[in-house]
């Protein structure tokens, strides 16, 4: 192996083993770490919740008394700031004794930023940042997302017909895509730290919105996504099913309409959050709600539409990714739902055009995505 080869070995390693938080560590980013002496591996953790060790802590804790003079490869600059539920990594690293420390980049967080890594050379080991940096960056780009504009990362997802709808003339949708892409959303799904929804498309499909395993994707994972209804008007039947199982998955109503005591009272019975937000056009401020939500450590949220929830958020340019399984049938007929409600530009040019695009098959169906 080439000398930086080894380098980029062990911290693919920690780029695995970072992933393995993914869902579960919001507000703070997905970290690994692995620590190494002499060609072999001697630590390694991930950071898996608030509030527990960081990745770092508990690689240097597996290794004991052999950290000493070894390299700790770590996917995220380590903390030195005081602001949070635990204390900070750098007199930890410092203790161990390591020799060198790499890391795959810098953190973004502007407590953070390049003084972790100063530290360490102040204390005399050898620091190397940017081995596999691309690859963190994608890992994280949520949080870094959050840290740079206070909105989560934004996921526009859609099962839909080649032609473009997502449901037939009298709102059939079930289902549209095959069970492969139907599996994969609910990774998807675990994978967000909330789900959106319009009324619309809780009165026409009445979902439940949690993310499910197992053959028939009947069994609830353990962490759930947020549930949020844009409900401008308050029209959220008390039965719909994205209300249900609230010791499961919490619930939030957004909502611009004030609420009657017996239906507010009701609702916080079935332990549902009403949010109320400032009207834009008689409707829920989106850019309000996604401030609100970042504001709540939310930093990646997966919109699953309607037609009109997702007009509305490209067209107030709130949609970071863009993701659609494409089902290989045609419905055609102006009176079926497509992806986009609302008004069609008058030309191309004002069509939206996403970047760094990639087409897979899953199943039966094609996967679009891209980046706006």
């Amino acid at each position: 192996m080439t000398d930086r080869a080894p380098d980029l070995h062990y911290m693919t390693l920690a780029l695995r083993l970072a992933a393995k938080g993914q869902g579960t560590t919001s507000p703070n980013p997905m970290v690994g770490a692995v620590v190494v002496r002499q060609g072999r591996i001697i630590g390694q953790g991930f950071h898996l919740r608030p509030g527990t060790p960081h990745a770092e802590i508990l690689a240097l804790r597996q290794a004991g008394d052999r950290a000493r003079g070894a390299t700790l490869y770590i996917t995220l600059e380590p903390c030195c700031h005081l602001r949070k539920r635990t204390p900070p990594c750098i007199p930890e690293i410092l203790r161990a004794r390591v020799r060198r420390v790499v890391m795959a980049m810098q953190d973004p967080n502007p407590l953070v930023k390049g003084k972790g890594a100063a530290a360490l050379r102040r204390a005399g080991l050898s620091v190397t940042v940017g081995v596999a940096r691309s690859e963190a960056e994608e890992l994280n780009k949520s949080y870094g997302h959050w840290i740079k504009t206070g909105r989560p990362y934004v996921t526009l997802k859609a099962g839909m017909t080649l032609d473009g709808k997502l449901a037939t003339a009298t709102g059939e949708s079930r289902w549209i895509t095959s069970a492969a892409s139907r599996r994969e959303v609910h990774q998807l799904r675990r994978s967000a730290d909330a789900v959106l929804v319009g009324v619309g498309t809780v009165l026409a499909d009445d979902p439940s919105l949690t993310a499910r395993t197992g053959p028939q994707l009947k069994k609830l994972v353990l962490q759930q996504p947020l549930r949020i209804v844009v409900d401008s008007l308050l029209r959220t039947p008390l039965k719909a099913q994205v209300l249900a199982q609230q010791d499961k998955a919490k619930t939030i109503i957004v909502t611009t309409a004030p609420v009657p005591a017996a239906r507010r009272s009701t609702l916080q019975k079935k332990g549902i959050e009403i949010l109320t937000l400032p009207a834009l056009q008689g409707r829920v401020s989106l850019s309000a709600l996604l401030r609100e939500l970042g504001r709540r450590g939310i930093m990646s949220l997966l919109v699953e539409g309607g037609s009109e929830v997702n007009a509305a958020m490209l067209k107030a340019k709130l949609i970071n990714h863009v993701r659609l399984y494409m089902a290989p049938l045609l419905l055609g007929g102006q009176n079926a739902k497509g992806l986009i409600g609302g008004e069609s530009p008058a030309r191309l040019a004002g069509a939206i055009v996403l970047r760094h695009v990639v087409t897979r098959s899953v199943g039966h169906d094609v996967v679009v995505e891209g980046d706006l």
